[in-house]
């Protein structure tokens, strides 16, 4: 069961602990700092927590299970950082990571492999629990890294790492914008895996070109890793073949189908949650009252989930990171831009309010047990 969790946010890290009384907010670290991403590693318990200090970098912090009551057990390790860019790439982005947007631990037969996407659109790899990163050049390196495009961002980013569980050397990366990268073999080379997703917001001569997708978030099912669901811009699609082809799934009217997080099932392929909002141009739930759209069918029907959520002047967003589900499959945490933070122990039926006056969270995650 998993008891604990962590919520990051635009001013710190909160803790989440459960008890017979339910789940309270606990103990607070780096009080005022944006923490852009957090990891609890299920290989090994330990936690890293990514910082956005501006004007100071990026930085990234780790902690060992053990110290996971003590909110100063965080010691600072290295960062995610370019190489000196070369005169050849003058054109280029300025290589300096702004922000670490995602965190993923490496395959169970690779100990201390950790994954890092960033803003701008690159993808890091350390092999000694954050002790060190490098660069995957292979990625940067390709011609169509350079037609990725920002989405909300001003430049493009790397916000979706999924590591197949069967095997650790195949991981899949979604881009906003630059469509889904998959390798088989530890990053050696990739395969541009975004067929079947049509980005609506381009010219029709260039709405399925597989490089200008806009996959908000991208997530697999832990059982059945060949199955894997998209957020996107424009749509939400579904792929059981490991991201070979997208098929769309439709929403019934008028529920939208623009948003930005989604959720798995850990062990029900067919069972995935999404926080829908009205569209890109009103980025606000409809009718100004919140809700979670749950299918169990593998999206051939969607249930619209509200109990306990707030119903009446309603305008929060959750980001991309901002919903997870543990590993029960049943238990899900919720946290909006506005500061909201909602938990639900029957896979979304119900929702309990445990705050309304955080400050804007940026990723909600279960630790693992």
């Amino acid at each position: 069961m998993h008891d604990k969790a962590l919520v990051a946010t635009r001013k710190g890290l909160f803790e989440l602990d459960r008890s017979a009384a339910g789940w309270q907010i606990g103990q607070a670290s780096f009080v005022g700092e944006p923490v852009s991403m957090i990891l609890s590693d299920p290989r090994d318990g330990m936690q890293y927590a990514a910082l956005n200090l501006g004007h100071f970098g990026t930085k990234l912090h780790r902690r060992a299970a053990s110290d996971d009551n003590n909110a100063n057990g965080w010691s600072e390790i290295a960062a995610p950082a370019f190489p000196p860019q070369p005169d050849s790439a003058a054109d280029d982005v300025a290589w300096k990571v702004t922000l670490i947007w995602s965190l993923a631990a490496g395959g169970r037969d690779q100990p201390g492999v950790l994954w890092a996407g960033t803003i701008p659109g690159a993808l890091f790899r350390s092999r000694d629990h954050g002790d060190s990163w490098e660069l995957v050049s292979s990625l940067w390196d390709m011609p169509e890294r350079r037609e990725w495009q920002g989405g909300g961002y001003d430049h493009a980013g790397i916000h979706s790492i999924c590591v197949d569980p069967r095997d650790g050397n195949r991981v899949l990366v979604a881009v906003s914008t630059g469509g889904a990268w998959l390798t088989r073999d530890g990053g050696e080379t990739w395969t541009i895996s975004a067929a079947g997703m049509h980005a609506e917001y381009m010219p029709p001569e260039l709405a399925d070109n597989q490089n200008v997708q806009d996959a908000h978030q991208v997530v697999q099912c832990a059982a059945s890793p060949d199955v894997l669901w998209c957020q996107h811009h424009n749509g939400i699609w579904r792929s059981g073949n490991g991201g070979a082809l997208w098929e769309r799934v439709r929403t019934p009217a008028p529920l939208p189908d623009f948003g930005f997080a989604v959720a798995v099932h850990p062990n029900d392929p067919d069972t995935a949650w999404f926080v829908p909002a009205i569209a890109d141009q009103k980025r606000v739930p409809l009718d100004a009252a919140m809700s979670v759209s749950r299918t169990r069918d593998g999206g051939k029907s969607f249930e619209t989930l509200r109990v306990g959520l707030p119903q009446r002047h309603c305008y929060d967003l959750v980001y991309r990171h901002g919903l997870a589900v543990a590993g029960d499959g049943i238990t899900l945490l919720m946290g909006s831009t506005t500061g909201g933070l909602w938990v639900t122990p029957d896979g979304g039926d119900t929702w309990r309010e445990l705050a309304l006056t955080l400050p804007p969270v940026y990723a909600v995650r279960f630790v693992s047990p």
